[in-house]
Parts: structure tokens; C-alpha cells; sequence
């Protein structure tokens, strides 16, 4: 059993910084892809960022340059940094992660979404 926890999301204002976090826990073997999507109110659910197991990073052009992602495999967390939010950063915002579990099938877990709020 696999389980993912997110946290860090939340209001903030135009021109601020959050960070998230998706910790793993459970009988995780290893985790290979781990990234970041967001789904606004009437929209369908976008890639922000993903990180390979050897740390190559892709990001949607809409926050390249702004948002971070990374990870930590030792806590088996990946990241995504927010910074200079804009109004239409305004999503529902979770975490997908692709991890060889158990007898060393590979599954593909999300997290329960947090939400981001970016008004002034």
C-alpha cells in the first residue's frame, strides 16, 4: 500500500511564492517519474513540471523560469516552487508519481490535490 500526502498549498497574493510538497510513503520499491499538474475551475488538467529519477526537468512554458521542481529520494518527496504566481496560476494543484511498489510492479499514484489561490 502506497500512500501520497500533499501540503503547501493556499491564498496568496499576486507576485508571491509557495512551495508544495507530495511525500511517498508505503512498501515503495523506487519511484521514477514524479511531476506536478493543475486543473483550474472549467479547464482540463495540465502538466506544470516533472523531474526524471535522474533529475531532468520539464516544465510547461506558462511557469518556465518561475516555478522549480525537484525531488528528494531519500524522503521520497518531490517539490515544485512556486514564485511570481500570477492570477491565472489559480488551480487545483496534484501530484502524480510513478513507483515500483511491492513484488516490483510499477504504479502510478496521485496525490489528493491542493489548492492554490492566487488573488489579491
Amino acid at each position: 500500500q502506497v500512500q501520497l500526502v500533499e501540503s503547501g498549498g493556499g491564498l496568496v497574493q499576486p507576485g508571491g511564492s509557495l512551495r508544495l510538497s507530495c511525500a511517498a510513503s508505503g512498501s515503495i520499491v523506487s519511484i521514477h517519474l514524479m511531476g506536478w499538474y493543475r486543473q483550474a475551475p472549467g479547464k482540463q488538467r495540465e502538466l506544470v513540471a516533472l523531474i526524471t529519477s535522474g533529475g531532468s526537468t520539464n516544465y510547461a512554458d506558462s511557469v518556465k523560469g518561475r516555478f522549480t521542481i525537484s525531488r528528494d529520494n531519500a524522503k521520497n518527496t518531490v517539490y515544485l516552487q512556486m514564485n511570481s504566481l500570477k492570477p491565472e496560476d489559480t488551480a487545483v494543484y496534484s501530484c502524480n508519481l510513478q513507483i515500483v511498489a511491492g513484488l516490483g510492479a510499477l504504479y502510478d499514484f496521485w496525490g489528493q490535490g491542493t489548492q492554490v489561490t492566487v488573488s489579491s
